[in-house]
């Protein structure tokens, strides 16, 4: 038992495991369907805060690395071309598509907010924006 579990334990309260909060994503498949799967290498882990205002556009992309995003306020609606459209509300978790390319727009009324984690890799690629003269193939 660890020193916080101890004390809650001689003070009569039940031990709290911090890691057994509220659950935001669990899940190892994408909106796509594509299973994650990491890139081989040294681990190399970046998260960053992303506002996006009323309209933006992130540009067609796709991940070359697994990603995952937590939407803090406002919501972003994903294209995945022919894999369809869904809407990220703030409080909802995403794990972004990897291999797929995609846009997301923030089509509400307030800046969106997002958290965003890639779980790379040394020299991994995060973000692979598509180039303009390609094919709107996937």
């Amino acid at each position: 038992m660890g020193k916080s579990a101890e004390n809650h334990a001689d003070q009569g309260e039940a031990a709290v495991d911090v890691h057994d909060g509220v659950k935001l994503l669990d899940s190892g498949v994408n909106f796509v369907g594509e299973q994650v799967s990491y890139p081989p290498g040294k681990a190399r882990i970046k998260s960053v805060l992303a506002t996006m205002a009323p309209g933006q556009k992130t540009g067609w992309h796709k991940h070359g690395v697994p990603t995952y995003g937590y939407i803090l306020e406002g919501q972003i609606t994903v294209d995945y071309g022919d894999g369809g459209k869904t809407t990220y509300r703030a409080g909802e978790g995403v794990l972004e598509a990897m291999d797929y390319w995609h846009e997301g727009i923030n089509d509400g009324d307030v800046p969106a907010r997002v958290v965003v984690v890639f779980m790379g890799a040394e020299g991994a690629e995060n973000v692979i924006y598509k180039p303009e003269d390609a094919s709107g193939d996937d």
